[in-house]
């Protein structure tokens, strides 16, 4: 049962790493590409906020994607009036409690805490799990209450565990790897890339200024090297004089 519960914390096609940790896939985010972080935002609204609330994130900052209001209100306000308000969810926590044990958390700051690496990874490695109480597990999280909501996109998997006695040693080497049982309706390539616009604006939405707080912070950088060279040039001058 233990050799069971271990390999429940492996990705699909990677091994389990040497600490007993999983490694995470690298996650394709750019917070520049404005086109993925709108596609990610009717997502993340379509799919996500049915269950979860984004109570730090106003959905008048989506102008900084590069959309109107009258594209925000039209195409992702589905439980809000005014666009000043928040990305909260319209479900009630106590059947959300009673359907999976535990209420959905808030999302605002999961691409802060969790990274984008974890949430790529998460989000591709759900599969099949009649045991559990929704029918789905995770190798990135096992026995997590999440259902997989965007099994029709990439499809059921299953979880396939092998068992080989090692000749030389004689332990029990016990390896895991996820295959797709029924195909979903979109390619392998296709999913990854509709999870990898889902991921980048969960990261945006954690800080939305960072891109201009890194450019900002650049900026600087190349005004205090420029007084440091007028500095320096000031203070031969000075001791020019001296001498």
């Amino acid at each position: 049962m233990k050799k069971i519960l271990a390999v429940l914390a492996i990705l699909p096609g990677l091994a389990l790493a040497s600490e007993g940790g999983v490694q995470l896939e690298h996650a394709p985010i750019n917070l520049y590409d404005k086109d993925s972080l709108q596609r990610g935002a009717a997502i993340f609204v379509n799919h996500c906020l049915n269950c979860h609330s984004a109570n730090a994130m106003r959905y008048a900052r989506l102008h900084d994607l590069g959309l109107t209001e009258a594209q925000i209100r039209e195409n992702l306000m589905l439980a809000a009036d005014k666009i000043g308000e928040t990305m909260t969810t319209a479900g009630d926590p106590a059947v959300f409690k009673a359907a999976f044990g535990v209420v959905p958390p808030d999302l605002s700051l999961v691409g802060r805490s969790r990274g984008p690496d974890w949430l790529y990874s998460y989000l591709r490695s759900f599969y099949r799990d009649p045991k559990s109480k929704t029918g789905w597990n995770n190798t990135v999280f096992p026995n997590v209450a999440m259902p997989h909501v965007l099994y029709e996109y990439q499809g059921e998997q299953r979880l396939d565990v092998t068992e080989k006695r090692d000749e030389a040693t004689g332990d029990m080497n016990v390896t895991a790897k996820l295959a797709l049982d029924k195909p979903g309706t979109l390619t392998r390539l296709q999913y990854d890339g509709y999870v990898a616009d889902l991921v980048n604006y969960l990261t945006y939405m954690g800080e939305p200024a960072q891109t201009d707080r890194k450019f900002w912070g650049i900026l600087a950088l190349f005004l205090l090297s420029a007084f440091a060279v007028i500095a320096l040039m000031l203070k031969n001058e000075y001791w020019n004089d001296v001498k």
